[in-house]
Order: C-alpha cells, then structure tokens, then sequence
C-alpha cells in the first residue's frame, strides 16, 4: 500500500488519513455530509457551501468529470472535498476537466481513501466541528493548536456575493424581477427566466432606493452561507421592502425574513444536505422530496405573532421548511425547489410566484 499523504483531523481530536487531490494546501473549515449520489459538480460551485469542508457519503466521486456548463456559481468557494474512492478517469463526452484539475485551480484541498461511512456517523453524532485538512506527516499536537485557534468567519456573504450588478434577460419577457445575491445558484436564474422574468441580481448591500429603481414586480432573496443573524444589511433590507412588492426568498432568504419579522434562528447540530428530504405541504398535504442545504433552522415557536404562517415541515424532524405572509405578498422555503440535480417536485413554487406577481 502506498503511503498516505494527506490527512483530517478533527475537533474531537480523530485522525483520518488518506491521499490528497486538487490543492495542496492546507485549510480549516467546519465539516459537514451530503447525502447526494450525484452533482458534486453543482455542490462544489454551490456558495452555500463556502467555508465548509464536505464528506460525500456516495462513495465514488469524480466518475463523470467536470462539465463548462453544469456550473451553480462562477468560481467554487467550497472549504475542501473528502471522499471514500476519487475518480481520475471521467467517462463522460461532456467532460472538459476532472474534478481534481478544477479544485487546484481553485485552491481547494480534497482528500480522498478516507472511511465516510465512520466519518459521516461521527458528524452526526457528535455534531459539525472544526476540521483541518493537512499534510499526512503533522503532528497532533500542532493540529489541534492550530484547530483551537481558528474562529468561524462572519462575513461569509460578503465573500460569494456579486461585487456589481449583472442582468440575466430572457426574450418577450413578461416580469422583472430583482433578485439579492448572497450567493445565488444559476438554476435559480435560469428557471425565472424560462418563467419570463428578466433578472437583475443586485449584490446583498444594495439600497432600497437602487432596488426600487428598476421598479421591479418581485424580490427575489437567494441562498448563501453561513449564519442568517450576520447578514444585518439584508434583514434590514427585508424590514423596508416588506408589502411595497412581492417577495420570494429561497434558504438562508427564508431565514432572513422570519429573523425581519422578529423570528429567531438556530445551529442545528448536523443541519439538512442531501436531495432526499420528505417535506410536507401543510396546505395541501402533499409530501414532496426536497434537496436542502443549510446549517440554521428557524424556530417554530418564534415564529409566533410574528405576522408569519408556517406552511412546510420537514418530516424527519419537525423542522421549519416554509413561512408566508398573504398581507405583506411574501413567502419562502427552506430548501431547494430549483435544485440541480435532484428532485423537482417543488418547481411550482416559481409559479406561485408569478401567480403572486401577476395578482398584485
């Protein structure tokens, strides 16, 4: 066997080694699992990810290479990658670079031969943690000093989102649609524009002046990392344009609006990734798969008098998946209906908020 050279070790203080790929640098991040069986693809280049070093519990990944156009953002910002078995040698006619040439060239260190199935167990166990991802020759002791000294970073939105404006148009288009950028996924854009929306994706520290400037028919709130109560600007963006126009907001959007509307959010231990959560309708009584991705939850009971109705549950957990305020033309969910791939069982929601646009 040949020898090891890279290696995690984790805030409990295991040790897990392997073999490097992408980057060789070596980075701290909290450690989280997908769930997925594919799309490390879309997950690598999924800001909500950013800061956050994965496990994969699929164990084959890297099989069908990189494609130029199944990218969810510009530039990947995930933390790092540990699999069980990488692939080096894509069979896919689509491919245009291996997993491994996209994560060096973005400076993401990923480790691969590691047990996911333990690791993926401890996590969900014992919750997420600090994880270092370094050479196979560290020792414990300088690892576990340097994991001590590392803080979470807050300003992880103001990382992934967009430094200026950008439009995304579609012709004979119907609606405008203003949508915050706090680490938008491309599918969310390119459903609205099937849908007949031209998009204007603004970046999260826009004013309520400019925004109101494009007379947009709808606001759409995007997905992004880290914790809600440190993206202050857009909750407070939220308070101002509430009932002035339609609102949609999509996972760390859903989160930003019931802390606006004087909610509370909370760490979940392991949180939701994966494209296989059952979630119910609590209006119609539908159950539909979800793909999630997030850390915090909202908590129920806080989310009473706020002026918000909680319309979705997660059934493995009771969580809250979706919020609503007919008075103020606003709803939300928690996980992905655009997700891709995965489950479209929650496309109708961008209907809904057409129907929500024209209705107004």
């Amino acid at each position: 066997m040949k020898n090891f050279t890279k290696k995690i070790v984790l805030e409990n203080g295991t040790e897990f080694y392997g073999y490097g790929f992408g980057s060789n640098k070596e980075s701290i991040n909290e450690i989280v699992f997908n769930t997925s069986m594919v799309g490390y693809q879309e997950l690598i280049s999924d800001s909500s990810y950013a800061g956050q070093m994965v496990v994969m519990t699929y164990p084959l990944i890297g099989n069908y290479g990189i494609t130029d156009e199944d990218y969810e953002t510009k530039f990947p910002t995930i933390g790092g990658l540990i699999v069980k078995d990488y692939n080096d040698v894509p069979s896919n006619f689509r491919y245009t670079k291996t997993l491994s040439e996209v994560l060096e060239e973005h400076d993401i260190p990923s480790i691969y031969g590691v047990d996911t199935r333990y690791l993926t167990r401890m996590v969900r166990s014992e919750g997420s943690q600090k994880v270092l991802i370094t050479s196979a020759d560290t020792s414990k002791s300088e690892a576990m000093a340097k994991i001590e000294q590392y803080q979470y970073p807050t300003d992880m939105v103001q990382r992934v989102s967009c430094k200026k404006r950008w439009f995304a148009r579609t012709p004979n288009h119907k609606y405008d649609i203003v949508a915050i950028d706090c680490g938008i996924k491309y599918n969310i854009i390119r459903i609205m524009n099937r849908k007949g929306c031209n998009v204007t994706i603004v970046p999260y520290n826009t004013s309520i002046e400019e925004i109101l400037a494009f007379n947009p028919q709808g606001i759409f709130l995007s997905n992004g990392p880290g914790d809600p109560q440190d993206v202050t600007s857009v909750i407070e963006l939220i308070k101002q344009l509430r009932g002035k126009v339609p609102i949609f907001g999509i996972c760390l959007g859903m989160q930003m609006i019931s802390l606006a509307y004087g909610a509370e959010s909370y760490k979940m231990k392991f949180g939701h990734r994966g494209g296989n959560h059952p979630v119910k309708d609590l209006k119609t009584g539908k159950i539909h798969i979800t793909s999630q991705n997030h850390s915090y939850a909202i908590d129920a009971e806080s989310l009473k008098n706020t002026g918000l109705e909680i319309t979705h549950v997660n059934l493995l957990d009771n969580t809250t998946e979706g919020i609503e305020s007919k008075a103020d033309k606003i709803f939300a969910v928690q996980y992905h209906p655009e997700s891709a791939p995965g489950p479209q069982d929650s496309v109708y929601l961008f209907d809904r908020f057409i129907e929500m646009i024209k209705n107004d």
